[in-house]
């Protein structure tokens, strides 16, 4: 797994190439044509939800009347997040914890945010992406699949057999990175103070773009904890890439500060889809700006526990934690998380970039 240290330091193998502000990528002679002119007609027609200009178009929320069919969609879809999440948790600390998991609407106030977040964030977010093309397109797999009549690696142990398969050869490349990226948006009453809220958001936007532009499946889940007696555990469901919609970038402005924080079992519900995924890199990064704390005495060395042996379960899975920490609690979170899955993030106004450039590392 990568550590912190390979998260800040450039690498300096000639078979890469270190771009502006240390994003290191692979380089090809071939690709950089092919592949920016790949990216300048994607962006171009991707979708008809931005202008020539590539500004977002200001949707009415709710234009037209969803029909029966897609209502009932929606609410079987809701259905089987709050089902599988509470599956989840259930040979958890955090069985019996009444549980809901929310898809939000959003409304023209959320649509006119984005659009004045996004002209500041859209054009740094664009290049970053074009420089990653290349690495896309030309990912080298590293899969060989076995009992071929050619191939380039020779099976002495199929020898033996009477068919002349005797040789294996590396599988093609797929057409999608092989990376699946989870991002964790911790929504405790505190991270309304010094601006932390406004830097998640930008910081959100930014990675969803970036990974809707790159291909790259995300999910955006939000938490918060004890809002009532009747919903103790409080899951948003921002973005799935189970079920995209080109207004989630609206829906990512609805994240706020609400009450307490409950961080394992929010955790343990991300990491569990992501760890079911067929993706080689499984990454969740987990953006707080404090400790655990929710009732019942959810706090302390019993939610640091709680927290440490969910990472260390489906680190065996094949996922990998990141915490990003932007707030007054970094000392704790290093030490919940570990140095090496520790990202200070003391100045609010990296964090959008910062974000995009690690997940391009993991690509």
């Amino acid at each position: 797994m990568m550590t912190m240290g390979e998260i800040d330091e450039t690498d300096s193998s000639p078979a890469r190439a270190e771009l502006e502000d240390g994003i290191v990528l692979k380089k090809s002679d071939q690709s950089d044509a092919s592949s920016s002119d790949r990216f300048e007609n994607q962006t171009r027609t991707e979708s008809t939800d931005t202008t020539n200009d590539g500004d977002p178009l200001i949707h009415q929320s709710n234009p037209e009347p969803m029909s029966e069919e897609t209502l009932q969609k929606n609410r079987d879809y809701r259905k089987k997040m709050n089902r599988n999440a509470r599956e989840v948790v259930s040979d958890s600390i955090h069985k019996g914890v009444k549980l809901i998991v929310h898809r939000p609407e959003y409304d023209v106030e959320q649509q006119l945010q984005y659009d004045k977040i996004s002209k500041d964030m859209m054009p740094i977010v664009r290049e970053i992406a074009r420089k990653t093309m290349p690495l896309l397109e030309h990912e080298v797999s590293v899969d060989y699949r076995k009992n071929q009549f050619y191939g380039t690696k020779f099976q002495a142990e199929s020898t033996a057999r009477k068919d002349f398969r005797y040789f294996s050869k590396k599988t093609p490349p797929s057409e999608s990175p092989s990376l699946v990226v989870g991002i964790r948006v911790d929504e405790s009453a505190s991270m309304s103070a010094f601006g932390r809220l406004d830097a998640a958001k930008r910081a959100v936007l930014a990675v969803y773009e970036f990974c809707r532009i790159c291909n790259i499946p995300v999910l955006i889940y939000g938490d918060t904890a004890d809002v009532s007696k009747m919903e103790q555990m409080s899951i948003y469901a921002y973005t799935d890439y189970d079920n995209p919609d080109p207004y989630d970038r609206y829906r990512l402005m609805g994240i706020k500060g609400r009450s307490n924080n409950r961080d394992g079992m929010a955790l343990r519900i991300i990491a569990d889809r992501l760890a079911t995924s067929n993706h080689q890199t499984k990454l969740i990064i987990s953006i707080s700006d404090g400790q655990p704390k929710a009732m019942d005495n959810y706090t302390g060395s019993y939610a640091t526990r709680d927290m440490q042996q969910t990472i260390a379960e489906y680190e065996r899975k094949g996922v990998t934690f990141i915490a990003a920490a932007i707030g007054q609690d970094k000392e704790v979170i290093s030490e919940i998380y570990g140095a090496d899955r520790f990202l200070d993030l003391t100045n609010l106004q990296e964090l959008p970039v910062k974000l995009v450039r690690l997940i391009s590392r993991y690509l």
